[in-house]
């Protein structure tokens, strides 16, 4: 079965020890592509190292620090690492194409629209998309984790078959490999729980913005929008490949029921235009018995949102977050409606939030 495949490759995965730009190991990742596009395979990659492949064209002898100075150095080295992916595409003969893109991206509706079309139409000619964050002019997304996140925003958005997190840890693992020697790989993970989450460790490898909480981050959304995610070691022999083909080692976390196009850019791109808060009877309701919301079960609402907006609903008492949807009211008309329909007012007070227009955010 040929698949449509988005590679992220990270920082520690390309670079020395110094913090440079690993040139073979870069080649490497290109010839693995290549090897599965000969096959057949559409592949995007995701790939981090624009800092570490321009930082020392500017003088600096090691990875700077300053965000001013990450961000000139990624401005030199988105460059020269796309001429490094290039030149190794096109001895295969295929063409690589750069793709800059930042959260505003995903949760413009309009600019998520732009983008998929844009990859869509290069998938379909044979050209492998280069994507990163646009570290020059986003100071936030040069936070801990950017292109975990974006690497599976991105296999969502494109509806993969699968996304490969390379690191340098072979996979998720019952404690922390490098310090505790009983530490065992966990080959398959059903669903991400919170006890997942929890074996996650801190932040690795220096050179990067990432470590495995990150991935576990970038994987729950993921799956979450019907897309597998394997997680391997970039220093194993022909990793992509045979993660591709099953027999790679590293740790697969199996995709949940995929969220309609819609309700996916809903649940992981929108910005949120204000916060419900519904009592027990209502939580229930939504969460239980997947029934649309009504007036009466509100208890409160902050932000100032209008009619189409999303909001974020969360259960009054705990404040648990139980999901997000579109809202029928602005926020005066619903505070209006919900006083009537909990006075006991004649009428019929339509739903504050469709079932349809809703996506629970509560742990199963």
């Amino acid at each position: 079965m040929k698949k449509l495949i988005v590679v992220k490759v990270g920082t520690s995965s390309l670079t020395e020890k110094d913090g440079s730009l690993a040139k073979d190991r870069a080649a490497d990742v290109i010839r693995q592509i290549c090897d599965l596009k000969d096959e057949g395979h559409r592949v995007v990659l995701v790939s981090s190292g624009a800092i570490a492949a321009g930082f020392r064209s500017l003088g600096y002898g090691s990875r700077p620090q300053t965000i001013a100075a990450k961000q000139a150095s990624a401005a030199v080295g988105q460059g020269l690492l796309l001429e490094e992916y290039n030149k190794c595409l096109e001895a295969r003969g295929y063409v690589g194409a750069q793709i800059l893109l930042t959260r505003d991206d995903f949760a413009d509706r309009r600019r998520y629209t732009n983008a998929f079309n844009a990859m869509e139409i290069l998938i379909k000619k044979g050209a492998v998309p280069i994507i990163n964050e646009n570290d020059t002019i986003a100071v936030d997304e040069l936070k801990l984790g950017d292109n975990d996140t974006l690497a599976s925003q991105v296999a969502a958005m494109l509806h993969a078959d699968l996304l490969i997190l390379l690191t340098d840890v072979a996979g998720l693992y019952t404690g922390n490999p490098s310090k505790d020697p009983t530490a065992k790989r966990i080959p398959v993970v059903e669903k991400i729980t919170s006890e997942i989450r929890a074996l996650a460790g801190d932040a690795g490898s220096f050179v990067g913005t990432g470590g495995m909480i990150t991935k576990i981050r970038g994987a729950s959304l993921a799956t979450k929008a019907g897309v597998p995610v394997f997680i391997c070691s970039s220093h194993d022999a022909d990793s992509i490949k045979t993660a591709v083909s099953g027999e790679g080692e590293g740790t697969l976390f199996k995709a949940e029921d995929s969220l309609r196009t819609r309700l996916q850019w809903m649940a992981f791109y929108s910005h949120s235009a204000g916060n419900l808060y519904i009592d027990n009877g209502a939580a229930e309701a939504v969460t239980v018995k997947e029934k649309s919301l009504l007036p009466a079960g509100i208890r409160a609402a902050e932000g100032d949102f209008k009619a189409g907006d999303v909001v974020k609903v969360f259960r009054c008492e705990s404040h648990e977050y139980l999901g997000l949807g579109v809202v029928n009211y602005s926020k005066d008309e619903l505070l209006r409606v919900m006083e009537m329909a909990q006075n006991g007012s004649a009428g019929n007070f339509g739903e504050a939030i469709n079932r349809d227009n809703w996506v629970s955010m509560v742990d199963e």
